[in-house]
């Protein structure tokens, strides 16, 4: 987890030597999170005002969404390890994410919308470790937090976005949900396409003798380095809860529907500003101490 001894940090500007791949799978993340926001940050009320569904449903959905991403997560890494290629897992994972967003606007019950959002984690599970694994492939290894902390500030710049086009939108069509819902398959599909054309997988060298990964055997070989990170991350993950209850509750506030995804404009800018920074930081200072 630390830093080598002698390790020295780069002298120059990290972003003039982020390879243009990195670039190009920060705006991959933009889109889907562009596509993706436009239709999170409205589906609590779509559900509750539309639908007729009550916050338990609302709850249920997001609860059983999120567990599922976690678990096809686990699965899809040691895949790409297994296979030696990343590429093919993320478009992938990307395609079933953009290929769920038309359910959305479909939906005439909640069946339809768990089926939808289900989908739409599959999707994540299924392209987030591929995604990191062939970032840490193409980023070299002095400025691979950089890499990291540019990625997730573009992806958490269409987070922005996305719900600011949903407001605009709203407004312009009178909190009309499902015309917003097939507006945002549009920046869903250019997503597919960028990662499809626009990124080449470096070439790796193949191990002569391959075993699947997902053994019992391989959690052996993980330290207790990695089982204490684990431990850290899964306190702090019991705080949290789906932002669908903090679009709900800013409607129940008083903020009219129109305006309600302003409040996920807000915390994504935060979230947004503070990524590639403390991402940058990472690559000149001990990690345990950074966490």
């Amino acid at each position: 987890m630390d830093q080598k001894p002698g390790y020295r940090p780069p002298t120059d500007r990290s972003l003039r030597r982020m390879p243009p791949e990195i670039w190009v799978l920060g705006f991959v993340s933009l889109l889907m999170d562009v596509s993706s926001e436009m239709i999170h940050s409205l589906l609590p009320l779509f559900m509750v005002t539309v639908l007729g569904t009550g916050a338990m449903a609302v709850g249920v959905v997001e609860g059983l969404a999120e567990s599922l991403a976690l678990v096809v997560k686990v699965f899809s890494g040691t895949l790409s390890d297994y296979w030696g290629k990343r590429k093919g897992l993320a478009v992938l994972g990307y395609a079933l994410g953009a290929f769920t967003k038309p359910l959305f606007a479909l939906a005439t019950g909640i069946g339809l919308v768990l089926t939808a959002r289900l989908l739409d984690r599959v999707g994540k599970g299924v392209r987030g470790a591929p995604r990191d694994a062939l970032i840490a492939d193409i980023a070299p290894p002095e400025i691979r937090g950089a890499a990291f902390g540019l990625r997730q500030s573009l992806d958490t710049a269409g987070a922005i976005v996305g719900p600011l086009f949903a407001v605009g939108l709203m407004l312009l069509w009178a909190d009309n949900f499902r015309a917003v819902f097939w507006v945002a398959v549009v920046p869903g599909l250019m997503s597919v396409g960028l990662l499809l054309f626009g990124v080449r997988e470096p070439v790796r060298h193949r191990i002569s003798t391959r075993r699947n990964p997902n053994r019992w055997k391989t959690l052996a070989r993980l330290g207790s380095a990695y089982w204490s990170v684990v431990a850290f991350g899964a306190i702090f993950t019991l705080a949290r809860f789906s932002e669908a209850f903090l679009v709900l509750r800013a409607q129940r506030g008083g903020i009219p529907v129109g305006l309600v995804p302003l409040v996920m404009v807000a915390m994504n800018m935060i979230y947004a500003a503070s990524a590639y920074p403390f991402g940058t930081l990472a690559d000149r200072m001990r990690h345990t101490t950074l966490l």
